[in-house]
């Protein structure tokens, strides 16, 4: 499959996304990105600064940092679903029955050759100031996106960049209306930044309705001139996640400029997997790969539909939700002011009886403790929300468990529920 002129591979990774808003010739102050949109947006690392000490020596602070970082809220999750007999519904890892490949055969060379090779040093990359904008079941709200913008201080740069997840968002769900997408390409227009469109789900969608078009793709249909939309594509949902491979849509001069970004960080991604990636779409052709995307789209949809019934079955009345067209999961509010829309696309525990629609209790007690006992694991939606306040919300995968699984975990869970609401 021959992408086009404009696309190339290149490796999508939370610091790369990252790196994105010092290619624009004026300095970008701000990001823009979609509420709680995922988990590297909402809980950035406290990256090391070089500062000019006494004499204008230059002090390192990074002991300081290292003794204050945290450990990943996901992955500190991960040891537990080592205990025996436990279901967990934590990380959103693709189904490997829906990998396309089976085995690989190579030939390699002698390793007893030599090579010589220079020493390569990195320089910092300071980190950016990421502002929220607000969303709901339609995508990204444009009123407070215009409200951010047009009360933006005078004399300050205006953000060059809005980061955004339109299809089966992660935690959210959410998936952007066209009209929401139009005007948020006429806002980048009007202000001048541009729209980083990341994509991973883009082929997990399984909704009824059409698929909407892309960012990339309707630029060109709204706007009279384009390069203001830079789209990521990935393999990791369609093809294995483990090949991190992926590729970027966009203005030649920015691609141009990831290129070298990418020299000067890790080299480029894993000459293997590339090889491996473009031998399987070579031989499969555009029209293979189609075919290959809309099997993956149809298996994840009758695992949505598994996961439905049983939430029906077990936690109607002590779980507020609505099930997914895109993605992976089920998953906790997109907002972090405790308001429940119920046209989103959520998952939240009714911790207290009642028919309270607030969102109450804390849903990380519950799954590290009662939860966890009955032998049931998802995860907290507080590790979603950059004030890391406590909510009743949380985020369940419904890739890889299987369809007994999925009913046994959930009546475990309602049984947790129960406990807890001392009923």
């Amino acid at each position: 499959m021959k992408l086009p002129a404009s696309a190339h591979l290149t490796q999508l990774s939370a610091i790369r996304i990252r790196q994105y808003s010092s290619i624009t010739k004026h300095p970008c102050r701000a990001i823009l990105t979609s509420s709680h949109l995922s988990s590297f947006t909402t809980h950035r690392r406290r990256m090391s600064t070089i500062t000019n000490g006494v004499n204008g020596a230059k002090t390192l602070d990074v002991v300081q940092n290292a003794k204050e970082r945290k450990p990943s809220p996901i992955r500190s999750l991960f040891p537990l679903e080592k205990t025996p007999g436990v279901i967990s519904f934590l990380a959103g890892k693709p189904n490997p029955t829906m990998f396309p490949l089976t085995s690989l055969s190579f030939s390699a060379r002698s390793p007893h050759s030599s090579s010589l090779e220079d020493e390569t040093t990195y320089s910092l990359t300071s980190e950016d100031l990421a502002l929220e904008v607000e969303t709901d079941a339609h995508g990204i709200s444009t009123t407070s996106l215009r409200s951010i913008l047009e009360n933006w201080p005078a004399g300050k740069p205006k953000p060059k960049v809005l980061y955004t997840v339109p299809y089966g968002c992660n935690p959210t769900g959410m998936t952007a209306t066209l009209e929401r997408r139009i005007e948020v390409l006429k806002l980048a227009r009007e202000h001048e930044f541009i729209v980083l469109e990341d994509d991973p789900y883009f082929y997990l969608y399984y909704g009824t309705a059409p698929r909407t078009p892309s960012y990339f793709s309707l630029e060109p249909q709204i706007l009279p001139e384009t390069g203001r939309v830079l789209r990521f594509d990935s393999f990791s949902k369609v093809l294995s996640a483990g090949m991190r491979i992926g590729f970027a849509s966009g203005p030649d001069a920015i691609l141009s400029a990831i290129e070298k970004h990418t020299a000067t960080s890790n080299l480029q991604v894993s000459s293997l997997t590339q090889v491996i990636a473009a031998k399987l779409l070579d031989s499969w052709g555009y029209e293979g790969y189609k075919t290959h995307t809309e099997r993956v789209s149809e298996f994840y949809r009758e695992k949505r539909d598994v996961f439905q019934a049983a939430m029906v079955k077990y936690l109607d009345g002590y779980a507020e939700w609505v099930k997914p067209e895109a993605g992976m999961f089920f998953c906790h509010s997109s907002t972090a002011h405790d308001k429940l829309t119920p046209d989103l696309t959520r998952f939240k525990l009714n911790l207290t009886s009642g028919s309270d629609l607030k969102d109450i209790g804390d849903s990380e007690s519950v799954i590290r403790t009662t939860a966890f006992e009955k032998g049931v694991l998802a995860l907290p939606g507080k590790v979603f929300l950059p004030n890391g306040n406590k909510t009743a919300y949380v985020r369940a995968s419904f890739s890889l468990s299987p369809e007994a699984d999925v009913y046994e975990a959930l009546s475990r869970l309602r049984a947790a529920l129960v406990e807890v609401r001392g009923e």
